[in-house]
């Protein structure tokens, strides 16, 4: 009879413990798929998603725009480098720079 009542007892609790981890992994496979995490198998092996022609292809375009934004992002630091350097500087300095320009200009 106590083993009955401590089953009894116990019932609710492990109902309730298997329900919450039930939940727990559909609610942890549902956030992968949201966020384009892989799945992955028993033994840690990706199963979705698959790799294929086309995502290749895509990571090679991404990968050939990421290089040409990093090169003009340098190219614009240069021009803010050379802005700045005009801006910061003395405007006596500034004045005779651009009259030499001039003056080499009208000759």
């Amino acid at each position: 009879m106590e083993k009955l009542a401590l089953i009894e007892a116990l019932a609710p609790v492990l109902v309730a413990g298997c329900m919450m981890i039930t939940f727990g992994w559909v609610a942890t496979t549902w956030l992968r798929i949201k966020n384009g995490y892989p799945l992955e198998n028993s033994w840690g092996k990706a199963i979705y998603p698959k790799t294929d022609q086309e995502s290749v292809e895509r990571i090679k375009l991404l990968s050939q725009e990421n290089a040409q934004l990093r090169a003009e992002l340098g190219s614009i630091k240069d021009r803010l480098g050379n802005v700045e350097r005009i801006v910061t500087d003395d405007a006596h300095r500034l004045t005779h720079e651009i009259e030499a320009l001039r003056d080499k200009r009208a000759n």
